[in-house]
């Protein structure tokens, strides 16, 4: 199944690294976040790649045109290093297609910008690329291939932070406040599965969750998937060293493909 990732974006949230590195490319440890959501992703057999491009376009190719896979795989060297042997790889399956998308152009322009790269699947994957997580991939899309009437899904996760939702009655008295991820709201977690027939609801101009949406929402055919499993976003230079200090430990929860099969149940 064809992955589209959107990965021309602004990041204006996360000044520190996107005036010079695409925020797809902020890393987390040596590699960056759209290695590892790439990693992820591959990680369930998912290895055909559309990249939408746009800001730091130039960055992303050089990073994949320069890619060594043995600088970050175990390998033997023989001869004095005229041969290497692999012990194991990451990216030589991979298929990566690049598409330029625009500059200045929202989620739903992009999407409709390589609408020929993947018209003839039965379904596709989409993620912003921007966040990471430990679910179980193919429950979403064994979900989402069961409803042969829904057009979109996504992964709905608790919010990350410590904002509060507060209550407020008649003569600004307030009746509750609680922490934000304790008053059962949900935010787009980024992780989507759709069909062909997405394009026949976006029209120019229009953002994703917006218009075209709500007019699935207004016929039934748009489905959420509530996790409340490990998903952190990237959003932050806070997420950056949160996501940094996870991968330190050598065990970072999103890290599918490092266990056994025997610990990851959702590994095909």
């Amino acid at each position: 199944m064809k992955v589209v990732l959107f990965c021309g974006g602004q990041g204006m949230r996360l000044r520190e690294y996107s005036e010079t590195v695409p925020k797809p490319m902020v890393p987390i440890g040596p590699q960056p976040v759209l290695w590892h959501l790439m990693r992820y992703y591959a990680h369930f057999g998912h290895r055909q790649f559309v990249l939408c491009l746009g800001h730091g376009a130039r960055a992303i190719r050089e990073y994949f045109l320069n890619y060594r896979e043995e600088l970050y795989n175990d390998m033997v060297m023989h001869d004095g290093g005229a041969r290497i042997e692999l012990l194991n790889r990451d990216m030589s399956d991979w298929s990566i297609q690049f598409v330029d998308t625009g500059l200045n152009a929202n989620i739903a322009e992009r999407l409709l910008a390589v609408r020929g790269c993947v018209a003839d699947e039965e379904m596709f994957l989409a993620n912003y690329s921007d966040g990471i997580t430990a679910f179980p991939l193919p429950t979403l899309v064994e979900r989402f291939a069961a409803e042969p009437h829904a057009v979109a899904a996504f992964l709905a996760v608790p919010p990350t932070g410590s904002y509060h939702v507060v209550r407020v009655g008649a003569n600004a008295w307030v009746e509750r406040i609680e922490p934000f991820r304790e008053a059962g709201w949900r935010i787009n977690g980024g992780f989507f599965v759709m069909r062909p027939a997405i394009f026949d609801y976006l029209r120019p101009g229009e953002e994703l969750v917006e218009e075209p949406f709500q007019r699935l929402i207004g016929e039934g055919r748009l489905m959420a998937f509530p996790y409340d499993g490990f998903w952190r976003p990237m959003d932050t230079f806070k997420d950056k060293i949160h996501l940094d200090a996870l991968h330190a430990t050598g065990d970072a929860p999103w890290e599918l493909w490092k266990r056994a099969p025997a610990d990851d149940p959702g590994r095909p």
